[in-house]
Protein backbone atom coordinates (compact mmCIF):
# COMPACT_ATOMS: atom_id res chain seq x y z
CA UNK A 1 0.00 0.00 0.00
CA UNK A 2 2.02 3.46 -1.26
CA UNK A 3 0.49 6.76 0.00
CA UNK A 4 1.15 10.22 -1.65
CA UNK A 5 2.12 12.93 1.18
CA UNK A 6 -1.55 14.04 2.08
CA UNK A 7 -3.75 13.77 5.32
CA UNK A 8 -4.12 10.10 4.87
CA UNK A 9 -0.74 9.30 5.65
CA UNK A 10 -1.56 10.75 8.76
CA UNK A 11 -3.47 8.52 9.74
CA UNK A 12 -1.05 5.92 8.40
CA UNK A 13 1.66 6.60 10.12
CA UNK A 14 0.03 6.49 13.55
CA UNK A 15 -1.40 2.85 12.67
CA UNK A 16 1.82 1.04 11.51
CA UNK A 17 5.38 1.48 10.49
CA UNK A 18 5.47 4.02 7.40
CA UNK A 19 8.41 4.35 5.11
CA UNK A 20 9.52 7.31 3.31
CA UNK A 21 11.61 7.55 -0.20
CA UNK A 22 12.51 10.64 -1.85
CA UNK A 23 12.14 10.02 -5.49
CA UNK A 24 14.64 11.59 -8.18
CA UNK A 25 11.99 14.10 -9.43
CA UNK A 26 11.61 15.36 -5.94
CA UNK A 27 8.36 13.89 -5.05
CA UNK A 28 8.15 11.58 -2.06
CA UNK A 29 6.44 8.35 -1.67
CA UNK A 30 5.19 6.23 1.52
CA UNK A 31 4.93 3.13 2.09
CA UNK A 32 4.17 0.64 4.40
CA UNK A 33 5.77 -2.74 2.94
CA UNK A 34 8.75 -0.86 0.92
CA UNK A 35 9.84 -3.83 -1.84
CA UNK A 36 12.15 -1.09 -3.56
CA UNK A 37 15.24 0.49 -2.52
CA UNK A 38 15.82 3.70 -1.05
CA UNK A 39 13.22 3.71 1.98
CA UNK A 40 13.26 4.86 5.14
CA UNK A 41 11.44 4.73 8.46
CA UNK A 42 9.29 7.70 8.72
CA UNK A 43 8.00 8.85 12.11
CA UNK A 44 5.37 11.45 12.14
CA UNK A 45 2.95 13.38 14.54
CA UNK A 46 -0.92 14.43 13.66
CA UNK A 47 -0.39 17.52 11.14
CA UNK A 48 -2.65 20.78 13.47
CA UNK A 49 -4.91 22.09 11.31
CA UNK A 50 -3.26 25.44 12.88
CA UNK A 51 -0.07 24.73 9.93
CA UNK A 52 -2.86 24.45 6.92
CA UNK A 53 -4.82 28.37 8.40
CA UNK A 54 -1.39 29.83 8.73
CA UNK A 55 -0.48 28.36 4.74
CA UNK A 56 -4.03 30.19 3.71
CA UNK A 57 -3.75 33.75 5.16
CA UNK A 58 -0.18 34.44 4.42
CA UNK A 59 -0.56 37.75 1.78
CA UNK A 60 3.14 37.11 0.84
CA UNK A 61 2.95 33.62 -0.31
CA UNK A 62 3.94 33.49 -3.72
CA UNK A 63 6.50 36.36 -3.81
CA UNK A 64 9.83 34.46 -4.56
CA UNK A 65 8.42 31.63 -6.34
CA UNK A 66 10.57 32.47 -9.14
CA UNK A 67 13.94 32.58 -6.52
CA UNK A 68 12.80 28.73 -5.16
CA UNK A 69 12.28 27.17 -8.89
CA UNK A 70 15.65 28.47 -9.52
CA UNK A 71 17.87 27.16 -6.44
CA UNK A 72 15.73 24.01 -7.12
CA UNK A 73 17.22 23.64 -10.51
CA UNK A 74 20.58 24.55 -9.25
CA UNK A 75 20.70 22.72 -6.59
CA UNK A 76 18.40 19.82 -7.09
CA UNK A 77 16.31 20.40 -3.96
CA UNK A 78 12.25 20.31 -4.69
CA UNK A 79 10.84 23.71 -5.43
CA UNK A 80 7.79 23.42 -3.15
CA UNK A 81 10.20 22.40 -0.34
CA UNK A 82 12.37 24.90 -0.24
CA UNK A 83 9.29 27.37 -0.37
CA UNK A 84 8.19 25.26 2.84
CA UNK A 85 11.35 25.77 4.86
CA UNK A 86 11.05 30.00 3.99
CA UNK A 87 7.56 29.87 5.03
CA UNK A 88 8.40 27.94 8.54
CA UNK A 89 11.70 29.89 9.22
CA UNK A 90 10.33 33.37 8.10
CA UNK A 91 7.20 33.70 7.18
CA UNK A 92 8.64 34.84 4.04
CA UNK A 93 9.97 38.20 5.65
CA UNK A 94 13.59 38.73 3.79
CA UNK A 95 14.29 41.39 7.17
CA UNK A 96 13.82 38.22 9.56
CA UNK A 97 16.27 38.07 12.23
CA UNK A 98 15.91 35.16 15.35
CA UNK A 99 16.43 35.17 18.61
CA UNK A 100 19.30 32.77 18.21
CA UNK A 101 20.83 35.11 15.50
CA UNK A 102 19.50 33.12 11.97
CA UNK A 103 18.85 36.03 9.46
CA UNK A 104 17.08 36.54 6.07
CA UNK A 105 14.76 34.47 4.80
CA UNK A 106 16.22 31.49 4.63
CA UNK A 107 16.97 32.26 8.55
CA UNK A 108 20.74 31.17 8.20
CA UNK A 109 23.06 31.52 11.02
CA UNK A 110 26.06 33.42 10.48
CA UNK A 111 28.85 30.62 9.84
CA UNK A 112 26.40 28.86 7.46
CA UNK A 113 25.89 31.45 5.56
CA UNK A 114 29.53 31.65 4.94
CA UNK A 115 30.01 28.35 4.39
CA UNK A 116 27.14 28.55 1.48
CA UNK A 117 28.63 31.98 0.39
CA UNK A 118 25.72 33.92 0.91
CA UNK A 119 27.51 37.18 1.86
CA UNK A 120 24.11 39.39 2.72
CA UNK A 121 21.81 36.86 4.28
CA UNK A 122 19.28 40.03 3.59
CA UNK A 123 19.20 39.42 0.22
CA UNK A 124 16.28 37.26 -0.98
CA UNK A 125 18.67 35.62 -3.86
CA UNK A 126 21.43 34.96 -1.79
CA UNK A 127 19.22 33.98 1.06
CA UNK A 128 16.94 31.66 -0.60
CA UNK A 129 19.97 29.90 -2.86
CA UNK A 130 22.50 29.47 0.61
CA UNK A 131 19.71 27.91 2.01
CA UNK A 132 18.80 25.53 -0.79
CA UNK A 133 22.76 24.98 -1.01
CA UNK A 134 22.43 23.58 2.62
CA UNK A 135 19.46 22.12 2.43
CA UNK A 136 20.92 19.98 -0.46
CA UNK A 137 23.65 19.03 1.10
CA UNK A 138 21.60 17.96 4.48
CA UNK A 139 19.25 15.48 1.64
CA UNK A 140 22.47 14.55 0.56
CA UNK A 141 23.97 13.47 3.63
CA UNK A 142 20.76 11.94 5.43
CA UNK A 143 19.02 10.65 2.08
CA UNK A 144 15.54 11.54 3.93
CA UNK A 145 13.68 14.54 3.90
CA UNK A 146 12.81 14.46 7.64
CA UNK A 147 16.15 13.77 8.32
CA UNK A 148 17.32 16.66 6.26
CA UNK A 149 14.92 19.01 7.97
CA UNK A 150 15.45 17.91 11.10
CA UNK A 151 19.79 19.04 10.42
CA UNK A 152 18.45 22.32 8.80
CA UNK A 153 17.03 23.30 11.88
CA UNK A 154 19.12 21.22 15.01
CA UNK A 155 22.16 20.73 12.96
CA UNK A 156 23.50 17.82 11.35
CA UNK A 157 25.30 16.50 14.89
CA UNK A 158 22.28 16.03 16.50
CA UNK A 159 20.87 14.43 14.12
CA UNK A 160 24.15 11.77 13.67
CA UNK A 161 23.62 11.84 17.62
CA UNK A 162 20.23 10.53 17.50
CA UNK A 163 20.42 8.17 14.49
CA UNK A 164 17.09 10.80 12.94
CA UNK A 165 14.90 14.04 14.31
CA UNK A 166 16.60 14.94 17.77
CA UNK A 167 14.34 14.55 20.37
CA UNK A 168 13.79 18.00 20.67
CA UNK A 169 10.05 19.61 20.92
CA UNK A 170 11.09 22.69 18.80
CA UNK A 171 13.05 20.31 16.00
CA UNK A 172 9.94 17.73 15.88
CA UNK A 173 7.99 20.50 15.74
CA UNK A 174 9.65 22.33 12.80
CA UNK A 175 9.85 19.18 10.77
CA UNK A 176 6.34 18.10 10.85
CA UNK A 177 5.22 21.90 10.11
CA UNK A 178 7.65 21.97 6.78
CA UNK A 179 6.30 18.71 6.19
CA UNK A 180 2.49 20.06 6.21
CA UNK A 181 3.90 22.89 3.58
CA UNK A 182 5.60 20.35 1.58
CA UNK A 183 2.55 18.80 0.94
CA UNK A 184 0.31 21.79 0.80
CA UNK A 185 2.39 23.39 -2.11
CA UNK A 186 3.06 19.95 -3.60
CA UNK A 187 -1.09 19.25 -3.67
CA UNK A 188 -3.07 22.56 -3.81
CA UNK A 189 -0.13 25.20 -4.70
CA UNK A 190 2.34 23.95 -7.16
CA UNK A 191 5.25 26.35 -8.31
CA UNK A 192 4.99 26.66 -11.74
CA UNK A 193 7.65 27.81 -14.35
Amino acid sequence: MVYFLSGLLVHAALASDIYMRTNPDGSITFTDTPQEAGYQPFHARPLSTATRVVIRHLPRIDRYDALFLEAAKVHSVPAELLKAVCLAESAMDAHAVSHAGAQGLMQLMPPTALEVFVTDPFDPVQSIDGGARYLSRQLATFGEVAYALAAYNAGPTAVRKYGGIPPYPETQAYVEKVLAYYEHFQTRQPLVQ
